[in-house]
């Protein structure tokens, strides 16, 4: 089947599927070598403050953050905010919604952490949804806003019955940029920026609100000893200054910036969740109709509009196909590799632009014609 050469003609214009990390877009990347760029420089001097400053500003007025509301940022990635969170954010045991690889990785860093107690976790099976509830004793409750190994999406809203003291905090790694979240319902809405952001992986952003900062704060000054890299309260004093803990990648801020106002000078999230709606609806419904697909995630109302997963009937080799895609310049339409299914998953990030991906639904069907004849 190597020989198939999808016709040039239906070919995307940017063949770039992949749920991260995600396209990015062709010019923010030829402005790294350009005369304005702060590549090679100091990042304690003011052209890159000043980039920190328009991050932290733009992201503020992106999702209209509440007064008292922080943005904060640091190296190392949503993964290490995993670790700073069960150091900096929970006090004695947290409430975790697990369906997929990535809420579970969570679950487990706090599950490791020796200084807490075992997390409630209310699990579901992947392609399906489980958020937790009250539950006495616990301060900290937990969830994915996106399953990115999976394709499903969870509202954002503070559980009921939960201690008036108690913390949301929202993994929106392959949500934030491209859906739409109220922040007064979350303490803690943290991200890296190689998703709907097209930047680079690396660095997490986190939008804390008072009563995080204050809990960093009591948890960081108490017995509770934790190393610069993870102290929160550190972070935020830094970002406050517009600059990291340590040095950070400096094409990974550039291109951060470059797409936040990208996304502000289209009209803002509203516009952003709205062309990952009509991507994903492309998916959706060319999945619906076609006798050898389905979409993974049954239940319409938990489809993300910036993951879709996709089912192949057994007389499909989603491998070979994926292989042969990519022979053909499409790319990174595989499946999560833990999941183990029959399925081809693409990215609809906000950088994604429609009409590549009504493209890639004339390639699909191209490719699945000859190879269902083979």
């Amino acid at each position: 089947m190597s020989e198939l050469i999808i016709p040039a003609d239906l070919l995307p214009a940017d063949a770039r599927f992949g749920s991260g990390p995600s396209r990015i877009r062709r010019e923010v990347l030829e402005s790294l070598a350009g005369p304005d760029s702060v590549m090679g420089t100091s990042h304690r001097e003011p052209p890159v403050k000043h980039l920190v400053s328009s991050i932290r500003s733009g992201l503020a007025e992106l999702y209209h953050l509440p007064a008292g509301y922080e943005v904060a940022l640091g190296n190392g990635g949503a993964t290490l905010f995993w670790a700073m969170a069960a150091a900096c954010l929970v006090r004695h045991r947290s409430a975790n919604g697990v369906y997929g690889e990535f809420s579970r990785k969570f679950a487990r860093t706090l599950q490791a952490a020796p200084y807490l107690a075992d997390p409630a976790i209310f699990e579901a099976t992947p392609g399906s949804l489980a958020l937790p509830t009250a539950v006495r004793g616990v301060g900290t409750y937990a969830w994915a806003q996106n399953e990115t190994s999976t394709g499903v999406i969870a509202p954002v809203a503070r559980p009921v019955d939960i201690d008036e003291d108690s913390l949301v905090l929202i993994d929106a790694t392959s949500a934030a940029g491209g859906v739409n979240a109220d922040m007064a319902e979350v303490d803690a809405y943290y991200f890296s920026p190689q998703k709907n952001f097209a930047s680079d992986g690396g660095l997490w952003v986190a939008f804390l609100s008072p009563a995080a900062l204050a809990r960093s704060a009591d948890l960081t000054s108490s017995a509770r000893w934790v190393p610069d890299i993870l102290n929160l309260s550190m972070a935020v004093d830094n970002s406050q200054a517009d600059q990291t803990v340590n040095t950070p990648a400096l094409a990974t801020l550039t291109m951060l910036e470059a797409q936040v106002r990208w996304l502000l000078d289209r009209g803002g999230m509203n516009w952003a969740a709205h062309r990952t709606a009509t991507s994903s609806g492309i998916l959706y419904r060319w999945a619906e109709d076609h006798p050898l697909a389905a979409p993974f995630v049954r239940d319409p109302g938990l489809r993300s509009p910036v993951v879709v997963t996709i089912d192949l009937d057994r007389s499909i080799d989603a491998e070979e196909l994926c292989r042969i895609a990519r022979a053909n310049g499409i790319v990174d339409i595989d499946p999560y590799r833990k999941l183990g299914r029959n399925q081809i998953r693409v990215g609809t990030f906000s950088a994604v632009d429609p009409a590549d991906v009504e493209a890639l639904t004339a390639c699909l069907d191209w490719l699945l014609e000859r190879i269902r004849r083979r």
